[in-house]
């Protein structure tokens, strides 16, 4: 496995939802020094049930957010690709499979009260949509994401199940969980 520095100091994490994209950037943000960014937190608005902001509001707040030096962002949101690859240093793809994407989203809807990367003042629960996105919509989406990820010159990582994904966080010494909770801003 690629050394963590071999991704530059501008990461971007790409794959399905409930995939542990979130939590890897932060890990990698903690370890590296850099700033951890979540786009499903700059796509909808804080203190709501995960309601999208303006379209052109979200454009600028990741525009904005991908000038700094040194990051770790995750999530797709492909039409802002070319912008995010264009300032990124490395891409990880995380391709766990769809069986595994429905059950950590059920487990995190039900069981945790709070986890990197959830809304600020949100509330998650299952929903269909999501549901419906996760195993529907995502296996489609899981192509064009390896196809992205083939064509990119940049130095990157293929991470195909959780036995990688954990293989990554030891060889890199990374921690899922901050120490102290006030280590989880981002």
């Amino acid at each position: 496995m690629m050394h963590l520095s071999e991704l530059g100091e501008r990461i971007c994490i790409l794959g399905p939802s409930n995939s542990g994209k979130s939590t890897l950037a932060d890990a990698i943000a903690r370890r590296s020094g850099s700033k951890a960014i979540h786009l499903d937190q700059l796509h909808h608005l804080p203190n709501t049930n995960w309601v999208p902001r303006p379209a052109k509001e979200f454009v600028a707040l990741h525009d904005e957010a991908i000038t700094g030096e040194r990051w770790v962002i995750d999530g797709n949101y492909s039409k802002l690709f070319p912008q995010r690859f264009q300032r990124a240093t490395g891409v990880i793809l995380l391709d766990i499979s769809t069986l595994t994407s429905l059950f950590r989203y059920l487990r995190r809807t039900i069981f945790e009260r709070s986890r990197i990367g959830a809304l600020a003042g949100g509330q998650d629960s299952i929903k269909l949509a999501m549901l419906h996105h996760i195993a529907v919509v995502t296996p489609g989406n899981r192509k064009r994401y390896a196809e992205v990820y083939r064509q990119l010159v940049l130095p990157k990582l293929y991470l195909p199940s959780t036995r990688d994904l954990n293989k990554c966080y030891q060889e890199w010494g990374l921690e899922r969980t901050p120490r102290h909770a006030d280590d989880s801003t981002s």
